[in-house]
């Protein structure tokens, strides 16, 4: 086991450390396809096309001890300019705030609006 000392902070090389979230703050993955999209008739639309205040679909992976009603797993809907990026372990991920998002789609919630994805 290779460890080193910085201060009063030891960096484990051998060891891999579990992320918790604090607060209100969800953890999402943001699914590949997410760059490029076709259009109902089938035009392909490149992803740096600006599309102007287009809210995203992520699912869930981890939250905060204060989130009151996500669950991992659910899909979410946020807009994309409300988010802070970050990488574990070779992996994109989003952190964002319980109030920034606008619904939940999940197969434990009875009382929707009838819109399935």
């Amino acid at each position: 086991m290779l460890a080193r000392r910085y201060g009063s902070y030891v960096e484990n090389e051998a060891s891999k450390q579990s992320i918790t979230m604090l607060a209100d703050r969800v953890l999402v993955q943001v699914p590949q396809s997410e760059g490029e999209r076709r259009s109902r008739a089938g035009i392909l639309i490149p992803a740096t096309a600006q599309v102007s205040k287009r809210l995203s679909w992520a699912e869930v992976v981890a939250v905060g001890p204060h989130v009151r009603n996500i669950k991992p797993g659910d899909n979410v809907l946020f807009n994309p300019e409300d988010r802070y990026e970050v990488e574990v372990r070779g992996d994109d991920y989003l952190i964002l705030r319980e109030r920034d998002i606008h619904a939940v789609a999940s197969d434990r919630i009875d009382n929707g609006t009838g819109l399935y994805l």
